[in-house]
């Protein structure tokens, strides 16, 4: 056993206790990566997670652990704390079941972006793959579910907060029996990397992420975020965005207490989106800061929710599908736009409403001129 195996022998732990935390180690060539876990299996230690595309293993390990002296090693480029991110849904938002039959299945917000008009050339997003990173996806008549998975347990990707669901009818919803989504045709992927909480940690987000990936899914939503930083995290969204991915990130719900937008909205990468009220104004909750670059429909929005329901919801969770759902139409249209051309036509094509840069960015998404 080599010193740096033997080293993290004593570090990891088989089992999460009182006295752990979890870690994610980085290496710096794919070769130690490889023997690192091949003689930590050896040892009789098993890593909770390993994606190889960022030559990381997540490990339980000791909360006492040296890991200054081990971050020195000239094999490692990189160790974190696995930090846990948060669903963008508001705690408080109205939580009333709808159950009234909707007037139009086209809601005011879907509406208000104006996505119907492009439907006819974009044909609605069909053959588009669009994942939703978080807290799954319930099966709902107003959903078509085309796959997923479930990077926490392995196990259902089946939502069991609301929250992912939520976030799915907005972007993707059919129309079949009540209300449209921004881009109701799409393949839509299920990617459980939140729990029953709404809670997730960086290394189940970064594994969805190589699944999307790996499966040639090039629009992903993350509406969840951390007040924080990751190393880690960052890289992740930088190799996506390398890759051909359209990140969309919602910007947060800390109105003006914070100084800055939550990541991964904050990373350059990604497509920041703020929260806006049916008055075209930002809503209260949204964060300020550097780096937003839209805002869309965020307050009061109807969408699906579990059991077959459908439920208005609150937050800058409920403003990122719009875009979500925007760049699977710009991508109907003109399949060979790259993520970056995508972000700049949304960016250029915005409403101004009032508020300034750092609390709409751009203005209010506008998706029909955008996909001309």
């Amino acid at each position: 056993m080599n010193p740096l195996v033997k080293q993290l022998s004593l570090t990891v732990k088989r089992k999460p206790t009182s006295r752990t935390e979890r870690r994610n180690i980085v290496f710096r060539r794919i070769q130690d990566y490889h023997a690192c876990l091949k003689q930590l299996t050896a040892a009789g230690i098993r890593p909770l997670k390993q994606v190889d595309s960022m030559r990381m293993i997540c490990c339980h390990s000791s909360k006492s652990a040296d890991w200054a002296s081990l971050q020195k090693h000239p094999r490692i480029s990189l160790i974190e704390r696995d930090r846990r991110v948060k669903a963008h849904g508001l705690v408080n938002a109205n939580l009333s079941r709808i159950s009234a039959i909707v007037k139009s299945r086209i809601p005011w917000n879907v509406n208000r972006v104006k996505a119907p008009p492009a439907w006819p050339a974009s044909h609605s997003g069909a053959s588009i793959k669009v994942a939703i990173l978080d807290t799954g996806i319930a099966r709902h008549p107003d959903l078509a579910i085309a796959g997923g998975v479930n990077t926490i347990t392995g196990k259902s990707y089946a939502d069991d907060n609301g929250h992912g669901t939520h976030v799915a009818g907005i972007a993707a919803a059919t129309g079949r029996r009540k209300i449209y989504g921004v881009a109701p045709k799409v393949e839509l992927y299920a990617v459980k990397v939140l729990d029953a909480n709404g809670s997730g940690f960086i290394s189940d987000i970064i594994e969805g992420i190589e699944w999307c990936l790996a499966r040639g899914i090039r629009i992903l939503n993350m509406s969840f975020g951390l007040a924080g930083d990751s190393t880690l995290l960052r890289n992740a969204i930088r190799q996506a965005k390398r890759r051909g991915a359209v990140i969309v990130a919602s910007a947060g719900n800390s109105g003006t207490a914070l100084p800055q937008i939550d990541a991964p909205a904050r990373y350059p990468e990604t497509i920041a989106v703020a929260a806006t009220t049916r008055a075209n104004r930002v809503a209260s909750f949204s964060s300020r800061g550097k780096g937003i670059d839209l805002a869309a429909p965020g307050v009061s929005i109807l969408s699906t929710w579990l059991n077959g329901t459908y439920r208005r919801e609150s937050g800058t969770s409920m403003s990122a599908p719009h875009v979500t759902g925007a760049a699977a139409l710009l991508r109907g249209v003109r399949p060979k736009l790259t993520a970056t051309e995508i972000a700049r036509r949304l960016k250029a094509t915005a409403l101004r409403i009032p508020g300034g840069k750092n609390a709409v960015g751009s203005g209010l998404l506008q998706i029909e001129p955008a996909a001309r």
